[in-house]
């Protein structure tokens, strides 16, 4: 008994040690999320890609990239989560590479019949490595982060890798910003994803340094795919799978748009871009730790239902006015607030809701429902953008108008079939607003 003891606390230390560890992991993923993937958009129209290549960009990248997971998930029945992780993390940083060696293409010969095909299975590769690791990463997180702290945990490394992704982009609009006055946007974007690559790696030699227990993999825990969307429509899990699946593809009739719309439609100069940006992280930031108490106290449920009234109207919000300060303060508020709960709240029940064993694979298919959302939504928005002749108002607004919509019919359909999974929440009858009360007591 006194072996297993300082078994189980050398182990709760090697967990306590990931933790710590995959803050830091985060913190430099997330330069490269404020430094490359925050510009993709505007590197691609810089290099003349026309509005349905945008959206391809994104739905292709969304739908392939989920897919990997599947095979990233089987491969845990035959090597160790860590290894598939970051091997997963290695070649992702290394499309970095190939994304920026574009641009030095670009610069030689200019626009060429093979860049933006080149640019699109560049970055379907960079979404498909980035995938491939998802359901081992999202396992050994899952032992690695009690039931207990999860909300209060991950409100803490959202937050960290918040900060450290704004102070990425502000730099890099900084950048932008000198490189596009001197007539030399290429190189900056180049500069940007050398930055990405290197911070990649980085990110992949702490990922290394995590423990992870081997997990053990019991006949009977796996189900096809196809068992899963049958089974879906009939239990709690698959309703909240297909509700967040109805919400990403509703997100991304628009997602890939406000950023052109941005840069092309309001030309904003690259640091009022990114000023605009980087509010509604700012916001989330703020909010996240509230949150993430709210979350432990009351359940992921009611903060899924509050987070979704936030991200339903804020598209909307976009067609009111075209200052960049309005942005900030309204649509990019509503967003960093709203999007705070929601993604928090479903990754929780994610962790909440699904055994260990089955955890990878689940991760799997959810996110290859979530990828054919993207793909779908953002295929649509493109083919709005680019082949609708409406008249009567600017396109891009009209695609945010119908994105709201489609949002908040999606919430009032599926919430109200969703149930809570999380045990040791307060009873749902008592009115979680009141929270707000209680803490300023």
């Amino acid at each position: 008994m006194e072996n297993e003891d300082l078994n189980l606390v050398s182990e709760d230390k090697r967990f306590e040690k990931t933790r710590k560890l995959s803050i830091i992991e985060g913190a430099s993923a997330s330069v490269m999320s404020g430094a490359g993937d925050s510009y993709i958009t505007p590197y691609a129209i810089e290099l003349q890609a026309n509005n349905f290549q945008v959206g391809l960009l994104s739905s292709l990248g969304g739908f392939i990239g989920p897919i990997s997971q599947i095979f990233g998930s089987k491969l845990m029945e035959k090597y160790p989560r860590k290894r598939i992780v970051v091997t997963a993390v290695i070649f992702q940083a290394s499309m970095w590479i190939a994304l920026l060696s574009l641009g030095f293409i670009f610069l030689k010969h200019g626009k060429t019949e093979y860049l933006i095909p080149l640019l699109i299975c560049a970055y379907v590769l960079y979404a498909l490595f980035g995938s491939f690791g998802g359901p081992a990463w999202f396992s050994l997180m899952g032992d690695a982060v009690p039931q207990k702290i999860r909300g209060k945990y991950f409100s803490k490394r959202n937050r960290v890798s918040g900060i450290v992704s704004i102070a990425a982009a502000s730099i890099a609009a900084i950048l932008l910003y000198y490189t596009k006055e001197w007539g030399l946007i290429i190189y900056g974007f180049i500069i940007l994803f050398a930055i990405s690559a290197v911070f990649r790696y980085i990110s992949a030699y702490f990922l290394s340094r995590h423990y992870v227990p081997k997990i053990k993999l019991e006949k009977g825990y796996y189900f096809s795919f196809w068992q899963f969307i049958k089974k879906a429509p009939s239990n709690n899990f698959g309703r909240f799978t297909l509700y967040i699946v109805a919400i990403t593809l509703s997100v991304n009739i628009a997602g890939p748009f406000f950023a052109v719309y941005m840069w092309n439609d309001l030309q904003l100069n690259p640091l009022w871009f990114t000023a605009v940006n980087l509010s509604a992280t700012i916001f989330s930031i703020i909010f996240i730790p509230f949150w993430g108490k709210f979350a432990d106290r009351y359940g992921n449920r009611e903060m899924l239902k509050i987070g979704s009234v936030f991200i339903s109207i804020l598209p909307a919000l976009w067609l009111f006015s075209k200052s960049p300060i309005y942005l900030i303060l309204v649509p990019q508020l509503i967003s960093g607030i709203g999007w705070a709960a929601f993604n928090l709240a479903a990754s929780n029940f994610i962790y909440d809701a699904v055994t260990v064993p089955r955890r990878g694979i689940v991760v799997a298919y959810y996110s290859i429902l979530n990828g054919a959302g993207v793909f779908i939504g953002a295929a649509l928005g493109g083919i709005i953008a680019q082949y609708s002749s409406i008249q009567f108002m600017n396109v891009f607004l009209f695609i945010f108008l119908i994105s709201a919509i489609a949002r908040g019919v999606f919430s009032l359909l599926f919430i109200p079939h969703i149930k809570e999974v999380c045990t040791g929440v307060l009873p749902a009858k008592k009115n979680p607003l009141l929270y707000l009360r209680e803490l300023r007591q």
